[in-house]
């Protein structure tokens, strides 16, 4: 028993110098000359999953894992979360390799982690940066808790592709939003410093053609410039300490090994001072896009552009030291990496805390404030896009509601793609939702349909749930399989059955209210034209039946707006709002102009549409100068009156149009927003500055430039607002 004791005193003594060992400050230089080539491109490494082998085998591929981390060859890992497994292999890289440099976990926190909330496009519609900053900064600290790190985002790819299914995953179509809404998630996510965001996907990844995942983009250095660029660059601005390439090449070159991008702008423009990681396989693939002919020129190309980490394929780990005996790699060029990871790594304080408290974890996750959280913000993300007769809000006196549609019961399609470690269980559907609202109230579920087309529409069960309902709610939209990475579809419409079901409701003259969840803007048609009313609900997450219902029966009065345009049909997208007018625009004449002999131009639902249920008006914009100088500022006032019976959110929009300029631009441009509470007749004036970023573009030499000439400015809730007011810069 004595000599027992006298072991773990010596352990404990061992583990307390070991501990006041890492507390030192660490010097990076010291560090990177001791380290190996091998050792130095193991920082560059990023593996996946390891701690979670089983089966036959396990204990070998576990040795292995464990050899890699003890001779310095991980840097990274990603997809090994919970405190138990990412200590388990932290204690190995700290307390065992030569060098003890703790490794970085990474995982894929896109919209929440064990909370889910909704996804990033929907909860873009809420036009509310403090809340997407409050969902990152609350996602981070569940992620903390189970030892991760770093998460892979905020995704601030500009995409006006609805086909494209990582819609999902951004802030929509606008540069602006996108803008004001990477930098909320990005000062969210690394509140308190301890935790790192990436901004993803550099760059143009939202322009892939066709909307097919992984295209070829090809655009302009001006659309790069002007679109693409700015949300990163904002990314930058709010000190984000990481970015990711995207998979697609721009204009020939792949994102992974494009030194244009990674290195003349990240790094030379805007002076990014954190590390570049490739995504997953991206090097690799490099050889695939006929850029690289073999491994060793894929590591080569990816290096020398700029892409400090390979994330899951091991060109670098395999190639590196071999390109650096040959003279083709510069030893220094790899340094530059490793100092860059290193940084990071001392930043987020991994020396002085490398674990992860255990036995505090599951009471950092799903906790009543998150869930709180996560009902408000599904709450404030939702828009209304239609309500005709003022069908909504259901009266919260009803006796019978009906419930049909493959979404009314769904907990594991209501969380969404890329849930981090959401579970469906945890989850709240629109049927436990009414529940909870209306306890006394018989509310019935009929599934209906699949969202596939695999189930014929169940017309019996649809018909007698609906006779004994004073209401029907529709509940439809898409399958968490359908929105993400790699689900690019060519018909954005309603898929399977679900508008047969929906035709089917309409028939029976019961009034009825169509919900939808869904990670992209839908094609509607029939359902826009002829169906009462329409709540877009996004995938609302954890929360969302409880949202959903809150909604629904006017506890909370919906103050969402669209991020991105809905098409009338697939035919017409690419569509956004802020387009250039051609030479030939719709206007001008009733023929050989540019516009389509089938449909109209415009959208079924226009960026920033948005409908509530109270009314407001937004005044005519008063300017404080009809007259400014290049270097001048204007300032731009409206006055907000809720002019109904409710209390509601209106969200007041700004955008501005350079009438004649060097180089063309825009009908219009998002240039401010403000979300604004307001009682049943109250007025709230709002303003907005207009100065040089607001006013300028890049000339023909890719120079900033404010013109001098005209310009108009609207003001209005959505990005068809008629209220304008016109000023000229001299």
């Amino acid at each position: 028993m004595k000599r027992n004791a006298t072991l773990l005193a010596l352990l404990f003594s061992a583990t307390c110098s070991l501990a006041s060992a890492w507390a030192e400050p660490v010097d990076i230089e010291a560090l990177i000359s001791k380290m190996t080539v091998e050792e130095k491109f193991g920082q560059l490494q990023q593996v996946s999953g390891f701690g979670f082998t089983t089966g036959p085998g396990a204990k070998a591929e576990a040795d292995k894992q464990m050899a890699q981390i003890r001779a310095g060859g991980c840097g990274s890992i990603l997809n090994s979360v919970g405190a138990e497994v990412t200590n388990r292999l932290q204690r190995v890289a700290v307390e065992e390799s030569r060098l003890h440099i703790p490794i970085l976990f990474g995982f894929d926190v896109i919209h929440g982690h064990r909370t889910v909330f909704p996804n990033p496009l929907g909860e873009s519609a809420s036009f509310d940066p403090k809340t997407c900053e409050e969902t990152a900064a609350a996602a981070a600290e569940e992620a903390y808790a189970q030892g991760v790190r770093w998460t892979f985002a905020p995704m601030v790819d500009v995409a006006r592709d609805a086909r494209w299914g990582r819609v999902m995953e951004g802030a929509g179509e606008d540069t602006y939003l996108g803008c004001q809404l990477a930098t909320a998630r990005v000062k969210g996510f690394q509140r308190g410093g301890k935790f790192a965001a990436c901004a993803k996907h550099f760059v143009a990844y939202g322009a892939a053609e066709a909307g097919r995942d992984y295209n070829t983009v090809d655009v302009s250095e001006r659309s790069l410039r002007e679109v693409y660029f700015p949300p990163f660059k904002a990314c930058v601005d709010a000190g984000v300490m990481t970015f990711m390439t995207s998979f697609n090449e721009v204009s020939g070159t792949p994102s992974t090994a494009n030194r244009f991008v990674m290195t003349d702008v990240l790094r030379g423009e805007w002076k990014f001072p954190g590390f570049v990681v490739s995504d997953y396989d991206a090097v690799e693939e490099l050889k695939h896009h006929g850029l690289a002919a073999d491994s060793r020129e894929a590591a080569l190309r990816g290096l020398m552009a700029g892409c400090d980490m390979e994330m899951s394929s091991t060109n670098y780990m395999k190639e590196g030291a071999a390109l650096v005996r040959e003279g083709k790699l510069p030893i220094e060029v790899v340094n530059e990496s490793v100092r860059r990871i290193l940084r990071i790594k001392k930043q987020l304080g991994l020396w002085e805390n490398p674990y992860t408290k255990e036995d505090g974890e599951q009471a950092k996750l799903l906790t009543p404030a998150h869930r709180s959280l996560a009902r408000t913000a599904a709450a404030r993300s939702m828009v209304l896009l239609k309500n005709d007769k003022g069908v909504l809000p259901l009266s919260p006196t009803v006796k019978s509601v009906a419930i049909i549609g493959p979404h009314g019961n769904n907990q594991a399609d209501i969380i969404g793609a890329w849930h981090g470690a959401g579970r469906a269980e945890d989850a709240v559907t629109l049927l436990q939702g009414i529940k909870q609202k209306l306890p006394g109230a018989s509310v019935s579920y009929v599934q209906g349909c699949d969202f596939f087309g695999k189930l014929p529409v169940d017309k019996a069960g649809v018909n007698a749930a609906i006779a004994s309902a004073e209401v029907v709610i529709v509940a439809v939209g898409e399958a968490e399989s359908q929105s993400g990475e790699a689900k690019s579809r060519s018909d954005i419409g309603l898929s399977g059955n679900q508008l047969e079901l929906i035709k089917l409701v309409h028939a029976s003259g019961k009034p009825y209210v169509v919900t939808l969840m869904n990670g992209r803007p839908l094609a509607l048609g029939w359902v826009a034209d002829n169906s009462p009313a329409i709540l877009e609900a996004w995938f609302p997450g954890t929360e969302g039946g409880s949202a959903l219902a809150d909604v629904l029966f006017g506890d909370v009065n919906p103050g969402g707006k669209l991020p991105m345009s809905f098409p009338r049909v697939v035919g017409q997208v690419p569509i956004y709002y802020n387009h250039k007018n051609t030479g030939r625009p719709t206007y001008l004449r009733p023929e050989y102009v540019s516009n389509y002999q089938d449909v109209p131009n415009d959208p079924q639902y226009a960026f920033g549409h948005g409908l509530s249920y109270t009314s407001f008006t937004v005044s005519n914009p008063l300017l404080s100068s009809a007259t400014i100088g290049a270097d001048g500022t204007v300032t731009v006032r409206a006055t907000v009156t809720n002019t109904g019976t409710r209390a509601g959110d209106e969200v007041v929009q700004c955008y501005v149009r350079d009438r004649a300029a060097t180089v063309t631009r825009p009908v219009r441009e998002l240039k401010g927003f403000q979300r604004v509470a307001l009682q049943p007749g109250e007025k709230r004036e709002v303003t907005f500055t207009l100065g040089q970023r607001e006013l300028g573009f890049y000339d023909q030499t890719m120079k900033w430039v404010v013109e001098p000439g005209e310009f108009d400015v609207f003001v209005g809730n959505s990005s068809n607002a008629e209220a304008t007011a016109r000023f000229t810069v001299r």
